[in-house]
């Protein structure tokens, strides 16, 4: 039987991946899965850049506002989420356009989990008053593979890294080579969203500019609001703890947004750095290349 097909599209965050989805939507008579791991949590719209409502009326969209600001998400629970809403598009004859920039989560939706051990809340907790550096450091004498891979700021792939190690005696970077993917449950078009670096940059910081004037000081007041511990998920979204510093009282408004900018800017180099590890993947422009992967997109569907 032959897999289903489904497009791709990926790239750093201000890419432009959201404006041009929702014209392709319009064009195939698809919707959009979101493969973002930070619009599933509700009232996490402006910092998301989650599209608005009137863009949700447009085009359906699947995989947002799933769970609460304080609960965990991980690629096991997306890859149910996007597969449910993906055999639900296609059993509705449209087409389903994955968008998004978190790398797992796609390769997860695409290629399976490596079967590595499950998460153990008690070595999490007794992890979790380490500093990040420290315990990177000590990634790198049990999982040198892995160390290399993971940037030493992002604690949520450090700890799993190093749970995997532990919990198992063997490292993460074993388990993933030894991995081998079975039947595809989908057949992908890969298409990689790229500008070049002044533009892109350019980009995040007038983006960095809307969000703080289109309400993300509000959203963070609600969170503190609402008791989300310090620790909880949300908090890990870009900008949100940046402004949040501005909405207590550590730093002014200007320092919290050249703190957004700088954050985002990190956050889009880490994913670039993800996706061209990603040999599938054709990179486009998406408006000079506008053409050239509209064309490319109908022929994979055809």
């Amino acid at each position: 039987m032959t897999p289903p097909r489904v497009v791709c599209l990926v790239g750093p965050t201000a890419s432009g991946k959201t404006d041009l989805a929702l014209a392709l939507a319009g064009e195939l008579g698809a919707e959009v899965v979101s493969a973002d791991s930070r619009q599933v949590y509700r009232g996490l719209d402006v910092g998301t850049a989650k599209p608005t409502a009137a863009e949700r009326a447009r085009v359906r969209h699947h995989c947002l506002d799933l769970v609460d600001p304080e609960e965990p998400f991980d690629a096991a629970r997306f890859r149910a989420a996007a597969a449910a809403a993906i055999a639900d598009i296609h059993r509705r004859g449209r087409v389903a356009l994955v968008v998004g920039g978190t790398g797992l989560w796609v390769r997860a939706l695409l290629h399976g989990l490596c079967p590595a051990p499950a998460r153990v809340a008690a070595l999490r907790a007794q992890l979790a008053p380490v500093a990040t550096a420290t315990l990177h450091h000590r990634l790198a004498d049990l999982d040198a593979t892995a160390a290399r891979r993971i940037h030493p700021h992002d604690r949520a792939r450090v700890v799993r890294a190093l749970e995997v190690a532990l919990v198992s005696g063997r490292p993460l970077s074993a388990w993933q080579a030894a991995h081998r993917f079975g039947e595809r449950p989908y057949a992908a078009l890969m298409i990689g969203l790229t500008r070049p670096r002044a533009e892109l940059d350019a980009r995040i910081a007038a983006r960095a500019r809307a969000m703080l004037a289109g309400g993300l000081a509000d959203e963070v007041r609600a969170l503190c609001a609402r008791g989300t511990a310090p620790d909880a998920p949300a908090w890990r979204a870009v900008g949100y703890r940046e402004v949040r510093a501005w909405v207590t009282g550590a730093c002014d408004a200007a320092a919290a947004l050249a703190a957004v900018e700088q954050a985002t800017r990190r956050f889009a180099k880490r994913q670039r750095t993800w996706f061209r590890r990603e040999p599938a993947i054709v990179w486009r422009h998406p408006e000079t290349d506008r053409a050239r992967l509209t064309g490319e997109i109908a022929a994979f569907l055809a």
